[in-house]
């Protein structure tokens, strides 16, 4: 009999959610071997076909939300709107994504050549392997398996230990609309399960999210075992200018929400708040009022604004970091502490933080905290806004307030960032648009949007000469065809 592991809700670490085997690297070969084996009859499907069983799964979804919703926020510990956005991003993608196979699968191109044209079109690379986080553990498996799936590819996919039944029940929901046996295959456990994921050799495609530090990993190890394409969506650190003709009454609600929304734990929460120091003053004193009245407490409340960070290890980091911060001179304005939350004995909770008086240099604004943690800069120019966004190594997110639509249009220019928000928080990215940043946040694949395609397919060029002779490209010639 296999070993397991059991998943907890955060909010409440005694309530177990799901018990789960630990797979071994004989396991991964099994899925493996399933999936291989699935994904011949698969690609041969027209690609319309396999189009309407990612809508059926839509369908399927959306008949399962509130049931999906409520394990979301009892595993990740999301509250219960954010947890309903997390389903309903993924059946937003399953219709999407469905659109897209009757959409142009490839571009036409005139040739040098007379009685010659030339196409490209798009193949399933074979098994795609992913590895996916757990803060939006229905959504981001969708981001992944509804275009590698319509690509033609079979799918193993090693989900988060903090919340493998989210997966599971994505999974299922993937079956039950009609799915084929095999196709899609879960295995879970620790990183040892990732890495054999990653290194196997009948996986020709790896699709990780989660932290920089291990996404190097994953592609250093990915690429010694031969040809692979990796997708990379690592971290952020994202920052929120707000000029001083900004409207103050929409930044502080754009303040909450991208930095305290899913208790900071958004690749693209708002973890830089870079303010100019003629408003700064009154902007701080706001937010904070604010940031003092948000509801800590259980997720499935509908009076709780914010839920528990995912463990008791993620609170003892993020106030490390935050002690850091303090040490380095950097000026507490509330929060700043572990919380203990009635009727959640032992709940992974960390109060809302603002931290002031930071600098470029500091160690909390060079870090991703992944907890609700705010770092204020102040600023005095357009131009020192957009350097102290652009010195970090990440590349996600960024936003501006502004009334000022010519500083807002060249923010978009200049900011070196995959996503740029205008006059709202750096969150809240729709799945049409492609998803992914620059720098340390990836490796130049996006997610999301048309271009989710690419990453799980390879393009192929073809040439059809219907001239009934040999003719010879990229050869002297021009007189012969003139």
């Amino acid at each position: 009999m296999s070993q397991t592991f059991t998943s907890t809700n955060p909010a409440r670490p005694s309530e177990v959610v799901a018990t789960l085997p630990i797979h071994t690297a004989a396991d991964v070969d099994s899925a493996v071997a399933r999936a291989t084996a699935a994904q011949r009859q698969w690609s041969r499907m027209p690609v319309p076909a396999r189009a309407e069983i990612i809508a059926a799964i839509g369908g399927v979804l959306t008949q399962r939300k509130a049931e999906l919703a409520n394990l979301v926020s009892r595993e990740a510990g999301k509250i219960l709107v954010e947890a309903g956005g997390d389903v309903q991003e993924a059946i937003d993608m399953a219709h999407y994504i469905a659109g897209q196979g009757r959409n142009a699968w490839g571009t036409v191109h005139p040739c040098e050549m007379p009685n010659k044209f030339g196409f490209t079109t798009r193949h399933p690379v074979g098994v795609v392997g992913m590895i996916t986080p757990w803060n939006f553990p229905v959504a981001i498996p969708s981001w992944k398996i509804f275009p590698a799936l319509l690509a033609g590819n079979g799918v193993v996919i090693k989900p988060s230990e903090f919340a493998p039944q989210c997966c599971e029940e994505f999974v299922r929901a993937c079956t039950d609309a009609g799915v084929p046996e095999g196709l899609l295959n879960v295995v879970h456990g620790f990183g040892d399960v990732g890495a054999a994921l990653t290194v196997h050799p009948g996986v020709r495609a790896i699709s990780f999210t989660g932290s920089v530090e291990t996404g190097r990993k994953v592609a250093s190890a990915a690429m010694e075992v031969g040809p692979k394409l990796v997708s990379l969506e690592l971290g952020g650190k994202n920052a929120m200018i707000v000029m001083d003709d900004a409207d103050l009454d929409l930044v502080v609600d754009g303040v909450l929400f991208g930095a305290f929304g899913t208790s900071g734990q958004r690749c693209t929460s708002t973890s830089r708040l870079v303010a100019h120091n003629a408003i700064v003053n009154e902007l701080v004193t706001r937010v904070a009022e604010r940031t003092a009245l948000l509801q800590l407490g259980d997720p499935l409340s509908a009076t709780t604004d914010i839920g528990p960070v995912v463990t008791q290890h993620s609170v003892e980091r993020i106030h490390q970091m935050v002690q850091t911060a303090i040490a380095e001179g950097n000026d507490l304005v509330i929060g700043g502490a572990p919380a203990h939350i009635d009727g959640c004995e032992g709940g992974a909770f960390y109060t809302p933080t603002i931290l002031r008086d930071t600098h470029r240099n500091s160690y909390i604004t060079r870090n991703e905290v992944f907890g609700p943690v705010l770092a204020v800069m102040e600023i005095d120019s357009f131009d020192s806004a957009i350097e102290t966004v652009n010195d970090c190594e990440y590349g996600l997110s960024s936003s501006i307030y502004t009334r000022d639509v010519n500083q807002a249009m060249r923010a978009v220019h200049e900011l070196d960032t995959g996503i740029v928000y205008i006059n709202a928080p750096t969150i809240g990215a729709e799945i049409h648009l492609p998803f992914g940043g620059n720098k340390f946040t990836g490796n130049g694949y996006r997610e999301a949007g048309s271009r989710g395609l690419e990453q799980f397919s390879e393009t192929k060029s073809v040439y059809i000469d219907y001239s009934g002779k040999l003719q010879k490209a990229q050869i002297d010639n021009r007189d012969a065809i003139a």
